[in-house]
């Protein structure tokens, strides 16, 4: 799950970060289609009238990243809103939700899999999600953390402290 070589090296690792993770995997015709959305966007994202040092993509077919690099200029409320104004019409236009914070991204069988959290402990009792299965973090806040701490081992995430996961048996 490789991503990183995508992520600007000229952004600053404090630049914000918001992930927005959708209910269903976009189909490449409407990939496409947010792909330049969010490049006008960031094209003509400002905040008190300075532009925005911002970067957004569609990782996965699935997750929306936006990072704004604050050394250049710092990111208001209302530029914060603009942003959320144009993932609201992404979910309008394509129907699919994307500020669902119940559900939850997992790596099985090399494909990004999603379940509800009311069904974790199913996923866990069947075997489908183990300590070692790969977690999509959406909490990251910054940079740096996207790189390092986004797709991590269900282990080092914040669901090993409220749930039991079996090491995986091969």
């Amino acid at each position: 799950m490789n991503f990183q070589d995508q992520i600007p090296v000229e952004f600053n690792d404090n630049s914000r970060v918001w992930i927005y993770q959708s209910s269903r995997l976009f189909f490449l015709s409407e990939a496409l289609q947010i792909e330049e959305i969010l490049e006008k966007f960031v094209e003509g994202w400002k905040s008190h009238g300075d532009d925005v040092k911002g970067y957004s993509n569609l990782f996965f077919g699935q997750f929306i990243v936006i990072m704004a690099d604050e050394t250049a200029t710092g990111v208001s409320g209302c530029s914060t809103d603009s942003s959320v104004r144009v993932i609201k019409e992404i979910e309008q236009k394509f129907n699919v939700q994307l500020f669902d914070r119940q559900m939850l991204a997992f790596v099985v069988k090399d494909k990004v899999q999603t379940l509800p959290m009311a069904q974790l402990n199913y996923g866990i009792e069947n075997n489908f999600i183990h300590a070692d299965t790969l977690y999509f973090n959406n909490t990251v806040l910054t940079k740096k953390e996207l790189l390092e701490k986004w797709i991590i081992p269900v282990k080092d995430s914040w669901l090993a402290k409220r749930y039991q996961f079996p090491v995986a048996t091969i």
